[in-house]
C-alpha cells in the first residue's frame, strides 16, 4: 500500500490536491490518504485532521491574531507525519504554512517531502529556491519555464500542466442560456470587469475600474458590463457598482453551488468580447476562454515600493509571461489611473488586429500550460510516484 500525507490550505490547493489524488487512485490500486483538505480532497478520500479554512488566512491583520493557533496546527501537521511515516509528504501551495510543515518533518525524520506550486523565484525573491534545497525533495511545477530554477538550486522539479488547461469549456446552450438569464440579447457585445477577489482589491480597485468604463460607454454606448463577484466579496460589490457607469450586471454567487458559480463565470467569459481584470490568475482563465483583455493592479505605495525592488521581471500578466509577448495591455501601480485603462479598452475594443494577437498569444499560452496532454492531476501523480525511492 502507499501511503501520502497531503495539506492544502485553499481552495485553489484543494482542487489541485482533489486531482492529484484522483490520479494517484488510477495508476496505484492500493493507496490511502491522511492530512488537511477541503471538500473535494475529502471527496477523493482524505481524512481531514482539522477543517482546511482554519489555514485560508491572508495578509498580515488576519494573520497576527491566529499566529499560535498556527503554529499549533504547523506542530500538530508535523508530528502526524512524522508518527504515520508515508511514502511522502505533499505540500500544496499555501507556502506560509505547508513548508514551515515540511521543514519541521525534514528536520525530525527521512519523510520524502513534495511540494506542489513552485515559488514564483523568477519573478521574485529567487534566494527561496535555495531554502527549499534543504527540506523539499521535489516541487512539482504549473509552468514550463520553472524547472531550472528549482533544479539549479538541486531540486527535483517536474512540470505538470496547470489546472487551467483541463477545466471544460463554456458550450453554445450555456452561453445563450447566460445571455437569456440576464437579458443580454445577442447583438450585445459585452465587456466583462473582474476587480478582484479580496475586500482590499476591491475597495483599491473598483472606482478605479468605474471611472475607466465612462469613456468606454460614452464611445460605445450598447456595451454591457457584466461582473462576475467573487464569493468572498459579494456583499460589497452592489455597493461599489452603484458608483459605475452603464448599469452593470452582477453575477452574484450567493445561494449558489460552487458548480453552478463557475458554469456562470465560464459562460460569462466565453460571451464576452473584452474583458478588464485585475493582475492575477484569471488572466489564464479568460485566455482559456478566447477573452481578450486588459489587465491592471494597484498595491499600497509601501507595497509597491517593495515590489517595484524586488521584481525581476518586466510584466506581471501570467499570458505574457508564459507566451513570451506582451500582447496584453497591464497597467500596474502608478499605471493604475482610469484614462489610460479606459483608452486601452477602446482601442482593444475597435482594433480586430490587437485581438487577434492575443488571442494568438492565449492559444500559445494553453499549449504551453499542457493543453492537448494528459490532465496536470495524472502528470502530477505520474511525477510523485517517479520520485518515490525505489
Amino acid at each position: 500500500m502507499k501511503r501520502f500525507f497531503l495539506i492544502a490550505g485553499e481552495p485553489s490547493g484543494d482542487a489541485l490536491g482533489a486531482a492529484l489524488m484522483a490520479g494517484l487512485k488510477q495508476l496505484h490500486p492500493d493507496i490511502a490518504f491522511t492530512g488537511v483538505g477541503g471538500p473535494l480532497m475529502q471527496a477523493e478520500g482524505l481524512r481531514s485532521l482539522f477543517p482546511m479554512e482554519e489555514l485560508s488566512v491572508m495578509g498580515l491583520a488576519e494573520v497576527i491574531p491566529r499566529y499560535f493557533q498556527l503554529m499549533r496546527r504547523i506542530r500538530q501537521c508535523a508530528d502526524a507525519v512524522v508518527r504515520a511515516a508515508p511514502d511522502a509528504l505533499i505540500t500544496i501551495d499555501s507556502p506560509d504554512f505547508s513548508l514551515r510543515v515540511a521543514r519541521r518533518v525534514k528536520r525530525d525524520s527521512t519523510v520524502r517531502t513534495v511540494h506542489y506550486v513552485a515559488p514564483t523565484v523568477w519573478a521574485w525573491r529567487p534566494g527561496r529556491a535555495r531554502k527549499m534545497a534543504g527540506f523539499v525533495d521535489q516541487v512539482l511545477a504549473l509552468f514550463p519555464f520553472e524547472p531550472p530554477y528549482m533544479e539549479a538550486a538541486g531540486i527535483r522539479c517536474d512540470f505538470v500542466g496547470h489546472p487551467v488547461v483541463a477545466r471544460p469549456r463554456a458550450s453554445a446552450a450555456e452561453i445563450a442560456a447566460f445571455r437569456d438569464a440576464h437579458d443580454l440579447a445577442p447583438d450585445h457585445k459585452l465587456l466583462v470587469v473582474l476587480p478582484g477577489s479580496r475586500r482590499a482589491e476591491i475597495d483599491r480597485l473598483g472606482p478605479i475600474f468605474g471611472a475607466a468604463l465612462a469613456p468606454v460607454l460614452q464611445r460605445h454606448p450598447s456595451l454591457r458590463i457584466v461582473v462576475p463577484a467573487a464569493p468572498a466579496v459579494a456583499g460589497r460589490i452592489p455597493g461599489l457598482l452603484a458608483d459605475w457607469p452603464g448599469n452593470p450586471v452582477m453575477l452574484d454567487p450567493r445561494g449558489k453551488s460552487g458548480a453552478a458559480i463557475e458554469t456562470e463565470k465560464r459562460a460569462a467569459f466565453a460571451a464576452a468580447d473584452l474583458a478588464l481584470a485585475a493582475s492575477g490568475t484569471v488572466s489564464l482563465e479568460l485566455a482559456a476562454a478566447g477573452t481578450p483583455m486588459v489587465v491592471a493592479y494597484d498595491m499600497t505605495r509601501i507595497s509597491r515600493e517593495i515590489i517595484r525592488r524586488m521584481l525581476r521581471i518586466d510584466t506581471l500578466t501570467l499570458v505574457n509571461i508564459v507566451s513570451e509577448t506582451r500582447a496584453v495591455p497591464e497597467f500596474l501601480g502608478a499605471a493604475c489611473r482610469p484614462a489610460p485603462i479606459g483608452n486601452a479598452l477602446i482601442d482593444l475594443l475597435e482594433d480586430e488586429h490587437a485581438r487577434a494577437v492575443q488571442l494568438e498569444a492565449a492559444s500559445e499560452t494553453m499549449k504551453r500550460l499542457g493543453a492537448g496532454d494528459e490532465a496536470p492531476g495524472l502528470r502530477a501523480a505520474r511525477a510523485v510516484l517517479a520520485g518515490l525511492p525505489r
